[in-house]
């Protein structure tokens, strides 16, 4: 029953401003459609999804510093080429791993952009702890469902 009292949800574009630096990182969540279920760190899954984000950086439509998947959602930071359409990428990446994977998405996703090292480095912390603070594992080192860059390239598993 709608209510008519409720304002309707404005859609973001998403669209990385003109006069936002080429290279700039972002924080984005991704959440699974019902939450709640562990969709994306079943073995078989989370590897697929994990070797999917690398394939899009190798192909330079993103550059990864770290991603980490939780039972239901995924958290990221990265950047974008300039020109990029960031959700052009997103819905790109979900529409294949849906179809390949089974994974059911929620519309849309979450951005931020991060405006200095500060807020890079305090997302980062929040990113690595986020299985410690849902009780997943005892040290953020242990979890096995991330990727994250290091002078080799970008690592698959933990730290």
């Amino acid at each position: 029953m709608p209510n008519d009292d409720l304002p309707n949800r404005q859609r973001l574009h998403h669209d990385v401003p003109h006069w936002v630096e080429g290279g700039s990182f972002f924080f984005v969540t991704v959440n699974c459609a019902e939450r709640g279920r562990e969709q994306l760190t079943q073995p078989t899954v989370s590897s697929a999804l994990l070797e999917s984000a690398r394939f899009y950086d190798d192909q330079h439509k993103w550059h990864i510093t770290l991603l980490l998947l939780m039972p239901d959602h995924l958290h990221v930071i990265l950047s974008f080429p300039r020109g990029a359409v960031m959700a052009d990428l997103f819905r790109s990446w979900k529409r294949y791993t849906a179809r390949q994977l089974g994974v059911v998405w929620q519309d849309g996703f979450f951005d931020h952009r991060l405006r200095n090292d500060q807020e890079e480095k305090a997302k980062h912390h929040y990113i690595r702890n986020n299985p410690v603070r849902q009780q997943l594992c005892a040290n953020p080192e242990d979890w096995p469902h991330q990727m994250h860059w290091t002078s080799q390239g970008l690592v698959i598993g933990p730290w």
